[in-house]
């Protein structure tokens, strides 16, 4: 594949580089905030080669591509003038709220996830090392690993301010140095002591809740989105001759302060509640959301609003340790989209198609579903059925069984691992079965109910027709009109002119009068 010429296509079609206001990616999917959507040509981004689809929703315009998305998405990069994540900021916003809730989330949490999912995969890998007996919990290889991996996650803070900050078009560094107060060793050291000796920390007389803000996520995302007011302010009071120390000093010091006060602790609780509310939800009806998540992942995915949950399941590991309703969910249902695809790649004779859906199914088992779902199970609709019966089927299995995974990765096959936890293996042996379950389910369905166009026999019904009599000899028709006959090659009308409809000639008028050649019955004009 050529990715520049490619590209520079995509460009084009989208209205050109002064349309894109910014432009950051995921796994599969170029995911740009446009000026203008009007002007995107989505059915010629449809049909460009290499692009396996596009669709607006949730406040972006997204481009899916597939696993070679992030080479597209250099290319672009490189021959314009974009900052991968930032919006200028004099353009008028006129999308909904939640189309721009929805967009504030991915922008945040999409370029954070690779380094949430290598401190998973790390996870992941402790966990099969351990339970194989190749290492052991007090070894310092184990340790290392161990500290590795809970860097992704501790530092979350520091990861999401720097995408938080392109977002909410404010500077990163001092987004960052935000998510570094709330992660301070003096900060941490002085919240333990004053929990034991049951005493409280105060700045300036103002109380600092007792709050841990490790591995934390909205406390930050609030943070930054009160810098990007701030900031602005502490530009626009300070004089130009002492602006550029002046400016991040006003910035640090109410943000700071303000964070550790107020905006910090705000966010903590929210965080607190929200895992309440899972903790409940799973108390009472534990098997709702991964069946709902399960059946309907595909649809999320079409809409490109399936990173708007991601932030529920990061939450729940933070706070309870554990998820299961997010990561569940989405791991049956991508699986079940591999099943399908699979399935029909078995069944249909079409040699190019089959290969389609075989590496695209493979890839879906793996964790990464776009290529399968827009290239074989929603084009056949009968992939798509069944990979929401598998999904939902296999989602309500884990959600009677509680089934919980303990650290994040890209939902699949590969990542099962990380459902490695508690005092047990019973909860990694009922992750794979209900994994299982919705393969089989999803694969029975799509090749039971998938039928190749290729090997479908149409019954063409033969009409008699009755033959009109032909005088056989010289038969003479009279001319309808006067005028001048010329040859018809000769009109303009190229149907005619090539003899499409037949042999035949044609007459230039000179009178406005045209009469019937034969007596008969006017049928069509």
């Amino acid at each position: 594949m050529n990715y520049k010429s490619l590209a520079e296509e995509i460009i084009r079609l989208v209205g050109g580089e002064d349309n894109i206001a910014s432009l950051v990616h995921c796994a599969t999917r170029l995911r740009f905030n446009l000026k203008d959507e009007s002007k995107a040509d989505t059915a010629k981004l449809k049909a460009t080669k290499g692009v396996m689809g596009a669709v607006s929703n949730g406040g972006q315009y997204q481009v899916i591509i597939g696993s070679n998305v992030s080479h597209v998405f250099k290319e672009i990069m490189g021959m314009t003038k974009l900052d991968s994540g930032s919006q200028d900021g004099q353009e008028k916003d006129d999308r909904k709220i939640i189309d721009k809730v929805i967009s504030t989330i991915s922008g945040i949490f999409t370029p954070v996830l690779p380094a949430i999912t290598a401190a998973g995969m790390l996870k992941a890998v402790l966990a099969i090392l351990v339970t194989t007996k190749l290492l052991t919990n007090d070894s310092q290889t184990y340790q290392v690993l161990n500290f590795m991996a809970d860097a992704g996650f501790y530092f979350l803070p520091i990861l999401l301010a720097n995408s938080a900050a392109k977002k909410f078009k404010c500077n990163p560094y001092m987004a960052m140095m935000m998510g570094g107060i709330l992660l301070h060793p003096t900060f941490t050291s002085m919240i333990s002591a004053a929990k034991e000796a049951g005493t409280g920390i105060a700045v300036f007389g103002l109380n600092i809740p007792l709050a841990s803000y490790g591995s934390s996520v909205i406390p930050i995302i609030l943070s930054v989105w009160l810098m990007s007011y701030v900031e602005p302010f502490a530009d626009k009071v300070s004089p130009n001759a002492v602006k550029f120390f002046l400016k991040p000093l006003i910035t640090a010091m109410v943000v700071g302060i303000a964070t550790l006060v107020v905006v910090g602790p705000l966010g903590y609780i929210i965080s607190d509640k929200v895992a309440a509310v899972m903790h409940a939800i799973e108390a009472r009806a534990s098997w709702l959301v991964p069946t709902i998540i399960g059946a309907l992942s595909p649809l999320l995915v079409m809409t490109g609003t399936h990173y708007g949950i991601v932030p529920i399941g990061i939450n729940n590991i933070m706070t309870l340790g554990y998820d299961t309703f997010v990561g569940p969910g989405m791991l049956v249902s991508n699986v079940a989209q591999g099943g399908a695809a699979v399935a029909i790649s078995l069944k249909t004779k079409d040699s190019e198609f089959k290969q389609l859906a075989s590496t695209s199914g493979i890839t879906a088992l793996c964790g990464i579903t776009e290529p399968a779902l827009y290239g074989v199970n929603l084009k056949t609709k009968v992939g798509l059925y069944a990979s929401i019966i598998g999904g939902g089927i296999g989602g309500l299995f884990y959600g009677i069984f509680g089934v919980a995974r303990y650290a994040t990765g890209s939902p699949g096959l590969l990542t099962l691992p990380v459902y490695i936890g508690g005092d047990s293996m019973s909860n990694f042996y009922y992750a794979c079965i209900g994994a299982a379950i919705g393969i089989i389910v999803a694969f029975i369905v799509a090749y039971i109910l998938y039928k190749d166009p290729a090997n479908e026999t149409v019954e063409e019904v033969k009409e008699e027709v009755k033959k009109a009599p032909v005088k056989e000899g010289m038969v003479t028709i009279s001319a309808p009109l006067t005028g001048e006959a010329v040859a018809l090659s000769e009109v303009n009308d190229l149907t005619f002119a090539e003899e499409i409809m037949g042999p035949g000639m044609a007459i230039i008028p000179t009178e406005g009068k045209v009469v019937s050649p034969v007596n008969g019955t006017v049928a069509m004009i």
